[in-house]
């Protein structure tokens, strides 16, 4: 009695922790697939803190990325559905292994702000993520250890159509993702999001103090300056960057910095307090921005033009690199510096296209979703695209599960309805015919003396 007491609750206590594995591998492995870049600039900063960035080429990382997300997704499914135990419960344990050791490293030593274990949808501190790792270590041991008790949801016939369906449709939404626009996005200059208003700082609280710091050549010397020592136009600008004076309360957005190129001029208020329209292109590496829409960009341009609309250039590269774009593409508009890491946190798209109205942002887009001719046939008072995009969460959430969990479910009603089915009847027949073949076993011994006790006779 008491060993299958104890039977009950080991198998309970497996399966609890298997589900709590697997619903968080889920939830780490979809916010990072449905955003690859955010992905891809965790994974630079990491290895540039570790001194090893110049080894590995931007496109492994970016397939580096969207592969980790798609083993972590995989790896939850698994482990919720039940199938391929040996895998994923190995994996698991592999994947706690390796990162609570690091995360308690990052929680010491602190070299990267927050780990983007759940991308920007849950940030933690170090601390944080460490304490979660040790509870999701403990989990792994527990379901490696027992594994066999975890309770399968599907027949081992149809592991393989699970398997195949959930790589293919991770791997592909993040590829759809790549190319378009994250279908979730938890950052704060999101669609419908006013920058001001994210600017502010609530009443009583002590701000952050930030500087915008400025390093320029000249003469082969390169130096750092400030807004209030900024030298002459015989220096050449080479970059830009943001540094924390003073840590306090810090609003959602504390970056967002306008600066025109030529002359360092401040033009954020201006811009965030226009009335009108105003599109900014973001391309927060100029020379590495994709030039395959030049063509629709300049249309765009002359099309703000033409109605009056503001256009500016935001990005992070050096005065060389803007005029290189402009002699390859004709750019006529002008351009405003701004902080690295904020131009990758306001799109996933290099180049990139917002359109805002009194600081706010009415719409996104990807260089290879831009509008053209077509769809600015007019105004934007006239147009539905000069209307702030509708987002429904729950409506995307929807057309997820649709995609994802219609299939899934229609394959475990195969599973149950016909595979399992049949696995009855074949274990029914084996079941008579070794009752039969019992029985004849059992007659043998009776039918033997009988037919000696005819021969003595």
């Amino acid at each position: 009695m008491e060993t299958k007491k104890k039977h009950i609750v080991q198998k309970y206590g497996v399966n609890a922790c298997r589900f709590l594995l697997g619903a968080v591998f889920v939830f780490s492995g979809f916010v990072k697939a449905i955003d690859p870049y955010g992905s891809f600039y965790k994974l630079q900063d990491y290895l540039t803190a570790f001194g090893l960035i110049s080894w590995f080429p931007d496109g492994l990382l970016m397939l580096g990325g969207i592969v980790l997300a798609a083993l972590e997704f995989s790896v939850g499914m698994f482990l919720c559905i039940g199938i391929r135990t040996k895998f994923s419960t190995f994996l698991a344990l592999l994947l706690m292994c390796f990162m609570t050791p690091l995360t308690f490293y990052l929680a010491l030593a602190n070299p990267v702000s927050d780990c983007g274990c759940f991308g920007d949808a849950l940030v933690l501190t170090n601390w944080e993520t460490f304490g979660k790792n040790i509870v999701l270590l403990a989990a792994a041991v527990v379901v490696s250890r027992w594994r066999r008790l975890i309770v399968r949801f599907v027949s081992l016939k149809m592991e393989w159509a699970m398997s195949l369906y959930t790589f293919l449709f991770i791997f592909s939404l993040s590829f759809y993702c790549l190319n378009n626009l994250p279908i979730f996005d938890f950052r704060p200059y999101k669609i419908g999001a006013n920058i001001r208003e994210g600017m502010e700082v609530s009443p009583g609280a002590q701000p952050s103090v930030y500087e915008s710091r400025f390093v320029l050549e000249k003469d082969g010397v390169r130096k750092e300056f400030t807004l209030d020592n900024y030298p002459d136009s015989t220096w050449t600008f080479i970059e830009t960057h943001t540094v924390l004076k003073q840590k306090g309360y810090e609003p959602p957005i504390h970056d967002f910095c306008m600066q025109r190129l030529e002359t360092g001029e401040d033009i954020t208020d201006s811009i965030l307090s226009d009335k009108g329209y105003t599109f900014l292109l973001v391309a927060h590496q100029i020379e590495q921005a994709d030039d395959g829409y030049i063509d629709l960009i300049n249309e765009i341009y002359d099309y703000s033009v033409e109605n009056g609309y503001g256009f500016v250039a935001l990005t992070a590269s050096s005065e060389e690199s803007v005029e290189l774009w402009r002699d390859m593409t004709g750019a006529e508009y002008p351009f405003c510096q701004m902080d690295d890491i904020t131009l990758k946190t306001i799109i996933r798209s290099n180049p990139g296209l917002l359109l805002i109205k009194d600081g706010t942002i009415l719409n996104k887009w990807s260089d290879g979703n831009l509008p053209d001719e077509y769809v600015l046939s007019g105004r934007l008072e006239d147009l539905p695209l000069g209307m702030q995009k509708p987002v429904n969460r729950w409506e995307i959430m929807g057309y997820v599960m649709l995609w994802f969990l219609v299939p899934l479910m229609l394959v475990i009603g195969v599973d149950i309805l016909i595979v399992r089915r049949r696995e009855r009847k074949r274990a029914a027949r084996k079941l008579a015919a070794s009752k039969a073949s019992q029985a004849e076993q059992t007659a043998q011994p009776t039918d033997a003396p009988q037919t000696e006790n005819k021969n003595l006779e």
